[in-house]
């Protein structure tokens, strides 16, 4: 696994709880070009990447992936920000299908197990998002709240995040049967087709919001 994360704080706080559940980190850098440099050397099994690092304190980090998952396809990627770039996220979740692929907000690195699992999922070619990163792109679909209810924007982004439909149901204290409703409302409302597995019911949400 490689880490690229400019705070040094952060970088060895990183380290230290992908260490604790097992995780090998064989290069932690800080800065975009060392991240191409250590993955090209390396050939990790999985990259976590901030967004906004050296050399230009922009989004050096997520375009870094997103080249990187280019000259390597199948890489897996994991971003984690404290902002959401619409355009290089969208370009990322574009790569490869969306398979092995995840951007979350750093405030979720702090639910440390969750964290773990999210690492996992995208090293086994999953797709992990954001909730909030799913409301921001789904906002640039025109009028979005006009298709889907509130719950139902509830609903789709914990979709997202590759949650059951009983974990789905306990976080929003709702049945089972009203999971069940709620979510073929949004696949009907948004045009996409049925489907009970979860990484592939991502991938179509994910679809909806690139197109």
């Amino acid at each position: 696994m490689t880490l690229a994360e400019d705070s040094a704080l952060l970088r060895e706080g990183l380290v230290s709880i992908l260490g604790r559940f097992g995780h090998d980190v064989i290069d932690a850098v800080a800065d975009a070009d060392a991240l191409t440099a250590a993955v090209h050397a390396q050939r990790p099994d999985i990259i976590i990447t901030d967004v906004r690092m050296p050399t230009g304190n922009a989004n050096d980090g997520l375009r870094a992936a997103v080249r990187l998952r280019q000259s390597f396809p199948g890489l897996p990627v994991l971003v984690l920000s404290q902002y959401v770039d619409q355009s290089y996220a969208a370009q990322l979740l574009d790569s490869d299908d969306g398979d092995g692929v995840g951007y979350l907000l750093k405030d979720r690195v702090g639910a440390v197990v969750e964290f773990n699992t999210a690492v996992e999922q995208v090293s086994a070619g999953q797709t992990i998002v954001d909730p909030e990163v799913v409301r921001q792109l789904i906002s640039r679909r025109p009028d979005p709240r006009q298709r889907l209810t509130a719950r139902e924007l509830e609903v789709l982004a914990l979709m997202a995040q590759v949650r059951s439909n009983d974990t789905i149901g306990k976080r929003l204290h709702v049945t089972d049967a009203a999971v069940n409703k709620h979510i073929g409302n949004i696949f009907s409302k948004l045009d996409l087709p049925t489907t009970t597995d979860g990484h592939r019911r991502v991938l179509a949400v994910l679809a909806y919001l690139r197109s």
